[in-house]
């Protein structure tokens, strides 16, 4: 994953998209990932390319490796896709869904993941165990062991409430499934 960091070096600043906010548009060549970050953000702040993306999403489905190479082990994967919240609750049962297009009815989280946890609950085409990160553009991925499936989106839209996009892709990826 050579093009994943916290800021975007001046010479690949071209490759680096716009972001749009209502009718701004947020100019990526001066912004914020054009200069070193002050804090590295294990939650958030990272700027990536699809590439290096779909590495990442594809060591997860590996259960810790990809491409030959082990990064995690396989029950540090699988024990950071469980859910940890108290009682085995879900999202609706810990707090209000304020801010996201993510369904909170039948999500747990994890070490890092909201976790599918009741595919019914959560009232979207999903199957209990896939896990999934959504970014602040919009941008989202998600991870499906038993389809063994790996999705990506990457907009650049915020807020990430603007649009039920995340959602209808899921329900689109889902529904082209035939074998």
């Amino acid at each position: 994953m050579n093009d994943t960091s916290f800021d975007v070096p001046a010479d690949k600043l071209a490759r680096f998209t716009d972001c749009i906010a209502g009718d701004q548009v947020y100019d990526a060549i001066g912004g914020q990932w054009s200069t070193p970050a002050r804090f590295e953000s294990g939650g958030g702040g990272l700027v990536s390319t699809i590439d290096d993306y779909h590495t990442f999403t594809r060591m997860l489905l590996g259960k810790g490796a990809a491409n030959d190479v082990r990064i995690l082990g396989r029950k540090t994967v699988e024990y950071m896709t469980l859910n940890h919240l108290p009682g085995n609750k879900d999202l609706a049962a810990m707090g209000q869904p304020i801010f996201s297009e993510t369904p909170y009815d039948g999500i747990g989280f994890g070490l890092g993941f909201s976790v599918v946890k009741e595919a019914v609950k959560e009232k979207t085409l999903s199957s209990a165990g896939e896990f999934a990160w959504g970014g602040a553009a919009s941008t989202a991925f998600w991870v499906d062991p038993a389809e063994e499936l790996t999705a990506m989106f990457f907009t650049q839209l915020l807020p990430s409430s603007t649009h039920p996009i995340r959602q209808q892709l899921r329900q689109l990826v889902y529904q082209a499934l035939v074998a």
